[in-house]
């Protein structure tokens, strides 16, 4: 008699990845790693965020799936605001990461 090999189910991540291979989307659109957009001194885009830690005219701290963004400035304010992305405004004068270990 032939044996038949078993055929494993696909994992939602391997069906994941063959539905990014067929459609062709970019790795980010369908991750929820966070795409940080910079413009300037002026103007900052993130997207993919969890939530807003902290929110003070000089200080924004931003959740994600893989860590926390710490944004340093002077009048900023959030201009934009969706569930998926996030539009700070403002003199931003530097942001950090902070990664979840």
């Amino acid at each position: 008699m032939f044996k038949r090999k078993k055929q494993e189910e696909p994992d939602g991540k391997n069906k994941r990845k063959k539905l990014e291979e067929i459609l062709e989307l970019p790795k980010e659109v369908i991750s929820d790693k966070p795409r940080v957009t910079i413009v300037g001194f002026e103007q900052m885009l993130i997207e993919n965020y969890k939530g807003i830690l902290e929110y003070e005219e000089f200080f924004i701290k931003i959740s994600t799936h893989i860590g926390t963004i710490n944004i340093n400035g002077f009048n900023m304010k959030l201009e934009q605001l969706t569930t998926d992305d996030i539009m700070i405004t403002g003199k931003i004068e530097s942001m950090d990461l902070e990664s979840i270990t």
